[in-house]
């Protein structure tokens, strides 16, 4: 596709998220269940001379800090701002979604709908994504891939660096930039991607490791060691098991959020954060392996990896599913549109019970919304296992070590 019509689909897709958004702040949102609240405390606090971490307790990483301070210098309302910004973050995920489709030579009709569809997917969620910073981080992402597709190496690392320092979970995509890059630009492509990666996420780190590093490791702790959140794929099992017979479970207030206690909780939680390390590593090992060195594979990779990293974690905030809508809706063929529809699905079954009849299912576990739950995890988990059986089979594996893409650079 050209230049011209590329950027062409952008702007479409651009003005039709804008739609979208307008359609959420006006008619659809009312203010339900916002985060941006919280957001305007740090603010006003950070404004007022208090440093995140030393003289507040600050539940996210720095790299957060920009898309939480920028809308209180703004002319309009905090949260108006604040949703412009987000606004400006979603546009910026389609100009790098479209970016990437362009450096694999995706055609017009796979870029029109593509595009287009990200600019409606907040119709399909809500008010997730201008009521959360969500969109932020998944812009960093983005855009490290599609840096990584276009071999470009420094802003690959700089860009997953920050959306490491971010929000945390953009990391899952380093292991698949290096193997792709490695086979594309050779060893030093590799080595300088990490390097950029680490020297970005230190240049946020370190100085709050500096002035304040006991809240650094609180924030940590805290993003780790969530017990199990009241949407994730364990909690709608055992939901579903306590309607079937099984002994009443409670709901309990942690980490900001809301998280199932009682019998089987934690071994839900346990098992769940088992089944995520062992599929993502086996994403990042099906794709090191494959003797295919193209953007296409990188792209279904990435989307593999951030799926099962949605779909199994013990922590399952309906934001997440931001994260998802970029990186699937760039998949080629079948699993691209399979995936998509999937994933379309469970935005719908999200608004379902978010944010009107969430403390309904959040506290009282109630039908029919644990059962909407259910099947919005499943779809979910659906897409993963889509994606990643879709990488198994899209090409060879260097199975000789002579045929290997480490030995096969040594050798050019």
């Amino acid at each position: 596709m050209s230049r011209r019509g590329t950027w062409a689909a952008a702007g479409a897709a651009a003005v039709l998220l804008g739609l979208s958004f307008y359609a959420l702040i006006s008619w659809l949102e009312q203010g339900q269940l916002s985060d941006v609240p919280v957001y305007l405390h740090y603010a006003r606090l950070v404004r007022g001379g208090a440093v995140p971490y030393r003289d507040f307790r600050f539940e996210y990483p720095p790299a957060a800090l920009p898309a939480l301070l920028l809308p209180a210098y703004m002319s309009w309302s905090y949260a108006t701002s604040f949703a412009v910004l987000m606004g400006a973050c979603g546009a910026g995920c389609i100009a790098a979604a479209a970016s990437a489709l362009r450096a694999v030579g995706a055609g017009a009709m796979r870029m029109w709908a593509g595009l287009l569809a990200i600019g409606v997917s907040p119709l399909l969620l809500g008010s997730l994504f201008d009521t959360r910073f969500d969109l932020w981080p998944t812009l960093l992402a983005v855009g490290a891939l599609a840096a990584t597709v276009r071999r470009r190496s420094v802003v690959s690392g700089v860009l997953l660096g920050l959306g490491f320092a971010a929000k945390l979970w953009p990391a899952v995509l380093l292991p698949i930039a290096v193997a792709h890059l490695w086979r594309r630009r050779g060893r030093r492509g590799a080595v300088i991607v990490v390097a950029a990666f680490v020297a970005a996420a230190a240049a946020c780190f370190l100085p709050f490791a500096v002035l304040a590093p006991d809240g650094l490791r609180a924030m940590f702790a805290d993003q780790l060691d969530r017990p199990l959140q009241v949407e994730s794929l364990g909690a709608a099992v055992l939901m579903a098991a306590q309607h079937l017979g099984m002994r009443p479970l409670v709901t309990i207030g942690s980490h900001g959020g809301q998280a199932l206690s009682g019998h089987g909780a934690g071994l839900a939680a346990g098992l769940s954060t088992a089944l995520e390390i062992t599929s993502v590593l086996a994403i990042w090992i099906l794709f090191a392996r494959r003797r295919s060195a193209d953007g296409e594979s990188t792209l279904l990779a990435a989307a593999a990896a951030v799926s099962a990293l949605v779909a199994f974690d013990k922590v399952l905030s309906p934001q997440y599913l931001v994260w998802l809508v970029p990186f699937i809706l760039l998949v080629r063929g079948a699993g691209g549109v399979v995936g998509g529809g999937l994933l379309f699905l469970a935005l719908g079954l999200t608004q379902t019970w978010f944010p009107w009849h969430y403390w309904r299912l959040a506290t009282d576990h109630a039908a029919p919304w644990s059962w909407y739950l259910l099947a919005r995890d499943l779809a979910l988990v659906a897409v993963a296992g889509l994606l990643v059986l879709t990488l198994s089979r899209a090409g060879g594996f260097a199975r000789r070590r002579g045929d290997s893409p480490a030995a096969r650079q040594a050798a050019a």
